[in-house]
């Protein structure tokens, strides 16, 4: 699968690794994934169709299942840990190449680890890719270069262009679903996981 999430790294990476084969059997893909916690922790994943098209609850819950079962068999954490499945959104993290020439014509905003030229955070129109480094063209008419492997983080802003956008590929009400501040993320939650368990799960 084409996701090269470029702020992975050991145990994230080795999990992405994991379970990239069984959402791209199922016709998703991997957007963002976390680990998060020490003590009980949790595997944080947010995925889309591979058409770039928003999850349903139901798919959160198949891909819970699936990916769960992987991670069983695996077995990456030790002792107890929980899974929650999210959609990416519209206003959806960039955590790939190919998502900054997707996204071409949109608003965005970027933090980077190391400042360049002084500044860490940079907000507007993204550009697509160059020469490895995502574009964003700012308020004040120039362009900022950002080196993937610098960004700490970024994602879309939501407008009412991006908010069309989406429509069109998930139908208007989908979109204004996601697009409304209170809308809920599905949290599949293994009961007792880890290896040589079956782990039950609930949706909040």
């Amino acid at each position: 699968m084409d996701t090269e999430i470029h702020q992975l790294n050991g145990l994230e990476a080795r999990i992405a690794r994991q379970i990239e084969p069984t959402l791209g059997d199922l016709g998703f893909e991997l957007v963002r994934l976390a680990v998060l916690g020490r003590e009980t922790p949790t595997i944080q994943i947010m995925a889309d169709r591979a058409d770039g098209s928003l999850i349903s609850v139901e798919d959160c819950e198949q891909i819970s299942h699936a990916v769960g079962a992987v991670l069983d068999v695996d077995d990456p954490l030790p002792g107890a840990w929980t899974l929650e499945v999210s959609s990416a959104g519209i206003d959806r993290p960039l955590t790939r190449a190919k998502d900054w020439d997707r996204f071409s014509g949109h608003l965005a905003k970027a933090e980077l680890d190391l400042p360049i030229d002084g500044r860490k955070r940079f907000t507007g129109i993204v550009l697509g890719m160059r020469d490895g480094a995502a574009v964003l063209r700012l308020e004040d008419g120039t362009e900022a270069v950002l080196p993937l492997p610098a960004i700490r983080k970024a994602r879309l802003i939501l407008t009412d262009e991006l908010i069309e956008a989406s429509a069109a590929l998930t139908g208007l009400n989908a979109a204004r679903d996601e697009a409304a501040p209170d809308r809920k993320v599905p949290k599949l939650n293994p009961m007792k996981p880890g290896k040589g368990s079956k782990p039950g799960r609930r949706v909040h």
